[in-house]
């Protein structure tokens, strides 16, 4: 019987095409397992919601923010229907500050705590001489979150409401996504020059 994580990644190379966004859900799950592993929870589940996050988005990105169509509704009532659990449809929803999902549990806050950072870490991991992220360090990330110029599509603003829902400091947010990310650099395509 295939994981949680494995069926997550069948049905994320099923949805989504674009390199990039499967490389972001990558990025997503890998700090989601990474998370799940510091607080003993289920590294396999969680990795699972980070694959699937983001599984409607390119079919239906809902940038007008519908409450109640689009990403990420379409993905859950699909999950839904394919027995996915109710925790896994719930932590997805709750990613999304428009689906007025309140986010109650570990693996909900630390979906919406990693989303944005994730993607952010590796856009910082991009712009490095190298393209490496283990050119990437709190520094680094802290410096380009102050360049408003710099992947402007991330909120900042995410990112620090996620630490402090987390109980973390963003420092530390910081630092395991980097930890979390090093781990699958070659699959994120951030090993780098040499």
């Amino acid at each position: 019987m295939p994981t949680h994580a494995e069926r997550a990644l069948a049905i994320l190379h099923e949805w989504v095409q674009s390199e990039s966004l499967r490389r972001h859900c990558y990025a997503v799950a890998d700090s989601m397992k990474h998370f799940a592993q510091l607080r003993d929870a289920d590294a396999d589940l969680w990795e699972a919601v980070g694959l699937l996050h983001d599984m409607d988005y390119e079919r239906h990105p809902n940038q007008e923010q519908s409450p109640t169509e689009g990403h990420p509704f379409v993905g859950v009532a699909w999950l839904r229907e394919n027995g996915w659990s109710e925790e896994v449809c719930r932590a997805i929803l709750s990613h999304a500050d428009y689906a007025n999902i309140p986010r109650e549990i570990p693996i909900e806050r630390t979906l919406y705590a990693v989303d944005e950072l994730s993607g952010f870490v590796t856009a910082v991991a991009r712009v490095r001489p190298s393209k490496s992220i283990r050119e990437v360090d709190v520094a680094a990330v802290k410096k380009k979150m102050k360049d408003k110029a710099f992947a402007r599509a991330v909120n900042r603003e995410d990112i620090v409401r996620g630490a402090a829902e987390l109980g973390m400091e963003l420092d530390n947010v910081i630092a395991e996504v980097i930890t979390a990310l090093k781990a699958d650099a070659e699959r994120l395509g951030l090993v780098g020059t040499a």
